[in-house]
């Protein structure tokens, strides 16, 4: 095996290694992955990670990696099941419906803003997430107390914080 081969498959094999621990590291034409999974038996669900920052124009894909649930990946939302909104002012509700073990959804964000999904079967376990897009109005939904409204304890206890998604970029489990 010449040098240079052998250089690739090292270079190669330790990228998608990295990609196995973070999969939301890999970036296809403005795709960043959220992985749904959970623990064996079900006891525990998230989503990875659970909260993102992003620029206009990405899109995000949902992948269900848990192969002893479904889950969702819906936009809190009026539209949604009468849901509190959400998302921002105009932006469009999205719901993945039901996704078996090993399907995907997507959603392309072109609005700035703060958006909140959940796991429509898993709410209630707190599997919830939080993207944020350009430069959020921290005066939209975000400052309204209705907002909360018909939101479980642990689901709204388990957003990560706005400003650590700032910093952070990616913020995992």
């Amino acid at each position: 095996m010449n040098r240079q081969r052998r250089q690739f498959m090292l270079h190669g094999s330790g990228l998608l290694f990295a990609a196995g621990f973070y999969p939301g590291l890999i970036l296809s034409e403005g795709v960043v992955n959220i992985v749904m999974a959970g623990t064996v038996g079900g006891a525990h669900v998230w989503y990875d990670p659970y909260g993102l920052y992003i620029q206009p124009g990405q899109t995000v894909r949902w992948l269900n990696k848990d192969l002893g649930n479904t889950h969702t990946a819906t936009a809190y939302h009026p539209d949604n099941y009468g849901r509190s909104r959400r998302i921002p002012i105009g932006a469009p509700a999205w719901d993945s419906g039901f996704l078996l073990p090993n399907e995907s959804f997507s959603v392309t964000f072109e609005k700035d803003g703060i958006y909140d999904f959940y796991c429509l079967p898993h709410e209630h376990a707190g599997m919830v997430g939080r993207i944020i897009v350009g430069n959020p109005d921290l005066q939209d939904w975000f400052s309204q107390e209705e907002a909360n409204k018909g939101i479980p304890q642990v689901a709204l206890k388990a957003f990560p914080a706005v400003d650590k998604i700032l910093k952070e970029k990616i913020v995992r489990v």
